[in-house]
């Protein structure tokens, strides 16, 4: 999975990287693996602060432009501090190269994961990765589904949040939530 992100974020790197004149033509592929890492990393701070309903809803199509902005913003975050302490950018020149590069490079990312004819990126693979195998045996896609039908909108508020995944998993006072069911198949 890291060199397929490595690609894509190569991919984009023209202007913001390889034809930048504050970034050293030798010095272009530690650029484009910090870019990388930051992407990566962004998304398991996202995931590991709690954050999957964003996640979810920025690769189920359910985006407004605000979880976009929102991620976009975070990781090109990281990136500039990245690109300050690690090549030595002044703040304006490592804005610049986030700016280039971090929304196109989500932005294709999730068209990828999203299109069934494209194997370089699958949801499921992603987020396992993102989430350190966390999600392994999660049907990450099945949850995309539901995120894109509106189905995980349980409180009828317009979103899917943490109060859609709580009552998912306790289904209220009552029970009959996927924790109950979990339980049950465990035999508690």
């Amino acid at each position: 999975m890291s060199d397929n992100l490595f690609d894509l974020v190569k991919q984009f790197a023209g202007d913001a990287v390889i034809n930048n004149p504050a970034i050293p033509n030798e010095r272009n592929d530690e650029v484009i693996a910090a870019a990388s890492g930051s992407i990566q990393g962004g998304f398991q701070d996202l995931l590991s602060q709690g954050n999957i309903s964003d996640v979810l809803k920025l690769f189920g199509g359910r985006d407004n432009g605000g979880v976009q902005n929102s991620i976009t913003q975070q990781i090109s975050g990281g990136l500039i501090e990245n690109l300050i302490g690690k090549f030595g950018l002044d703040k304006q020149s490592a804005g610049g190269i986030a700016g280039g590069l971090i929304p196109a490079v989500l932005s294709n990312l999730v068209s990828k994961a999203n299109d069934p004819n494209d194997s370089s990126f699958d949801v499921q693979s992603l987020l396992n990765n993102f989430s350190g195998g966390k999600t392994s045996g999660v049907d990450v896609q099945g949850l995309l589904n539901k995120v894109r039908g509106g189905v995980l909108d349980l409180d009828g508020d317009g979103d899917t949040d943490l109060q859609d995944l709580l009552q998912l998993f306790n289904q209220g006072k009552g029970g009959g939530g996927l924790m109950d069911k979990i339980k049950g198949m465990f035999g508690s």
